[in-house]
């Protein structure tokens, strides 16, 4: 006979089946929290995605952007260079070349300073900073700077040492060809073109995959003009368009092939 006050087996399964639907509702509104939290997510994830992928589109385009102001600094240093040669030679006169020659030098070292190319010469590298964490790293990318810096002043006896030093101390690496070139470059300015050229030689030679290579054999073309061999010149500039032809270069070898006809 059953207990008074005693719950029956009807009031249990009643019971149980109370407690299975306020499971069952808490794990549905869980559930709906969790499928609404996901959707959130995954817009969120979308949203970023394309920003990543804005983003990226964006600095490839000022890298290509940046790119191109460098090479053509490249090319008004070699207007620069013309119109020295124009004076010297007693080309149009004095006043009138003299602040054309001014008004490039100022653009350059505006457009230079501006972007601060000196301090980061390629490239371009981020990882070569002063804060780099690697002591080497920075103390490179500084010797580097250093010696850069000491280019663009115009102390090219100067800059060339510190090149050179620097290529004692860091044969091979981030810099070393940039250094290689910036060698050539100073012997060029200082209108020493016979040591110009085998310096230019040495970045196609050991330093074959560098992004200097072309900017090299336009150089070293442009050495052999100055020094009367235009065949040579002529060669090395058919090689640059042959070999590098949608590159910047190979347009300013267009242009001076023109000029050697």
């Amino acid at each position: 006979m059953a207990i008074c006050g005693c719950a029956t087996s009807s009031d249990i399964r009643g019971l149980r089946a109370e407690l299975n639907q306020r499971m069952d509702e808490k794990v549905a509104a869980v559930d709906a929290r969790m499928e609404a939290r996901a959707a959130k997510l995954l817009e969120e994830h979308k949203e970023s995605a394309a920003e990543l992928a804005a983003i990226r589109k964006s600095h490839a385009n000022t890298s290509a952007d940046f790119t191109e102001i460098r090479d053509q600094l490249q090319q008004l240093r070699g207007q620069i260079e013309t119109l020295k040669k124009e004076t010297a030679a007693g080309a149009p006169k004095d006043d009138e070349l003299k602040a054309r020659i001014e008004a490039l030098a100022m653009k350059i070292n505006f457009i230079e300073n501006f972007l601060e190319i000196g301090k980061k010469e390629t490239s371009n590298d981020a990882n070569e900073s002063a804060t780099a964490r690697d002591q080497g790293k920075s103390d490179k990318a500084g010797a580097y700077a250093a010696a850069y810096q000491t280019f663009k002043n115009g102390n090219y006896a100067k800059a060339r040492e510190a090149f050179q030093e620097f290529l004692t101390t860091y044969p091979s690496g981030e810099y070393a060809d940039n250094a290689q070139y910036w060698i050539g470059e100073c012997y060029f300015f200082e209108k020493q073109f016979e040591k110009a050229i085998l310096e230019y030689e040495k970045v196609t030679r050991k330093f074959p995959s560098s992004n200097k290579v072309p900017y090299a054999l336009v150089k070293q073309a442009l050495s052999f003009q100055n020094l009367g061999d235009k065949a040579s010149a002529k060669l090395l500039l058919q090689q640059v368009i042959k070999e590098y032809p949608d590159t910047s270069q190979a347009r300013v070898a267009r242009s001076k092939l023109q000029e050697l006809r």
